[in-house]
């Protein structure tokens, strides 16, 4: 370990978040199965759900929903929703308070197609009339930590995206979480981490940063650069699932001395995990999902995705990486 340590807690609402490293909302990645591995790990301070939709929420089963499963050991985790509408906020927040949630998150940040026709996600963020509705009938409806998932924006202007966040802080957010790109644009673009460095100082609640984080390396630099209180892993913690540890170690000094699980033991564990989760139908797409980003780190690591994309069942899918790690061994 060396160089600076940063402030290894966060205090956000009374939640307290130690070390301030969170594992972001992926969708199809981050359910419980996935959570409880990256947790087992060590290193992560704060967990995220997949996006939920706010107006199917309440009709939603935590018994059978893959997005709702959760085992008790996964705290504390902030349920993410999305919605357009303030008149869908009221009986998703209470069915999150059914659940258990330690947060609420609200996304401003997706891109997507569906998400956009409907006024949601980035197009919301847009939107400040209607997102001020959102976010008064979210404050009112809970005292639990409130956060957003922000972008940069449609272009860059630290003006416009200091505004912003004053906004948001105003409107009664806890915490931002900004991914340092612009809306739509690519995951192979370069973050600017520097950009969020620009108006950190003009808000008083908490930063996460996110965006192109893979190494400690790359977080020390982020935090260097962006001033942020902590930061958000995504993709990298999917391609390995110890990253939050390691960040952990050589950043805030926590868990030193900790061992490292093997890769082959990593993915073994992760089919348990899915197997006690989920039913039998719902592990296979998500085993796939996974592997997709998992093999990437491995040398010939695009033999180990094929073969599982290929894989008719779980135990087929078993067999395969057991073969593919026995090999990479050798």
């Amino acid at each position: 370990m060396s160089g600076k340590i940063f402030k290894n807690k966060l205090v956000v609402r009374g939640l307290e978040i130690s070390p301030p490293i969170a594992l972001a909302p992926m969708v199809g990645i981050t359910h419980s199965a996935f959570r409880s591995l990256v947790q087992g790990e060590g290193g992560v301070g704060l967990l995220f759900t997949e996006m939920l939709a706010a107006k199917r929420l309440p009709h939603d089963s935590e018994l059978c929903s893959p997005l709702l499963i959760r085992d008790e050991s996964e705290k504390p985790l902030i349920y993410q929703i999305i919605t357009s509408n303030e008149v869908t906020i009221e009986p998703a927040v209470e069915k999150l308070h059914k659940l258990g949630a330690q947060g609420i998150d609200l996304n401003l940040g997706c891109p997507a197609p569906v998400q956009r026709r409907q006024g949601a996600g980035a197009i919301l963020a847009g939107n400040h009339k209607q997102l001020q509705k959102v976010l008064c009938s979210l404050r009112k409806s809970t005292e639990l930590p409130l956060s957003v998932k922000i972008r940069l924006g449609h272009r860059l202007a630290g003006d416009e995206l200091r505004s912003f966040c004053l906004f948001l802080e105003a409107e009664g957010v806890d915490m931002i979480t900004i991914h340092a790109r612009l809306n739509g644009e690519k995951f192979c673009r370069k973050p600017r981490w520097a950009v969020i460095g620009e108006i950190k100082d003009a808000v008083s609640v908490p930063i996460l940063a996110n965006g192109g984080i893979f190494s400690p390396a790359d977080a020390r630099r982020c935090i260097e650069l962006s001033g942020a209180d902590g930061v958000m892993i995504g993709r990298g913690a999917v391609e390995r699932p110890w990253l939050c540890g390691e960040i952990a170690r050589e950043l805030y000094g926590i868990g030193e001395g900790r061992k490292q699980t093997e890769s082959s033991e990593i993915y073994a564990q992760f089919i348990t995990l899915l197997e006690q989760r989920f039913a039998p139908e719902r592990r296979l797409g998500r085993l796939k999902q996974f592997t997709r980003y998992f093999a990437a780190s491995f040398p010939f690591g695009h033999h180990l995705a094929a073969s599982i994309q290929n894989s008719d069942c779980i135990e087929q899918a078993r067999r395969r990486a057991a073969i593919f790690f026995a090999r990479s061994m050798c």
